[in-house]
């Protein structure tokens, strides 16, 4: 039974499953989402939040070798601290969102995109304007407007 095991194993060893979130947490720091497996992207959340947090508090010196005891990548270190930490500074936690986009086409296995919340170039479909909705014939006249504008050509062709 696995009362109260936390994690996912993700078919690894240890230091290969360190190694994975490792690049994973730094491709994400650097490009700001990333399209991986969902079991992936759900573990990195798990593991980058907390980096991001210690970024948040304060940038020292400990705490910039902190962070680099957890990516091993001094230039996602420094993109951390000079692109997502003025960002998301004021954000008391939940950096990251994880968005299933469906199933590779290679293997099946199901993906997702992972990326940080405040670097989300494309707004929510929910929050965007509805269109307003047009009947194909047109809009109905006024009771006013079809009595003057109907009746005259009617008139007209009885005449002739």
């Amino acid at each position: 039974m696995r009362h109260q095991v936390r994690g996912r194993k993700l078919s690894r060893t240890s230091s290969h499953r360190l190694a994975t979130m490792r690049s994973l947490s730094a491709a994400l720091i650097k490009h700001h989402r990333i399209v991986t497996t969902v079991a992936k992207a759900k573990e990195l959340r798990r593991f980058v939040e907390p980096v991001i947090s210690r970024a948040t508090k304060d940038d020292t010196p400990h705490n910039r070798r902190q962070i680099f005891s957890f990516l091993n990548d001094k230039h996602a270190v420094t993109a951390l601290y000079d692109e997502v930490v003025p960002v998301v500074g004021d954000r008391p936690g939940g950096y990251t969102r994880v968005i299933k986009i469906g199933n590779r086409s290679g293997d099946g296995a199901p993906t997702a995109l992972i990326e940080l919340v405040d670097f989300n170039d494309v707004k929510p479909e929910g929050k965007t304007v509805k269109k307003k909705r047009t009947r194909r014939a047109g809009k109905k006249k006024s009771a006013s407007d079809t009595d003057s504008t109907s009746e005259a050509p009617e008139e007209k062709g009885k005449e002739e």
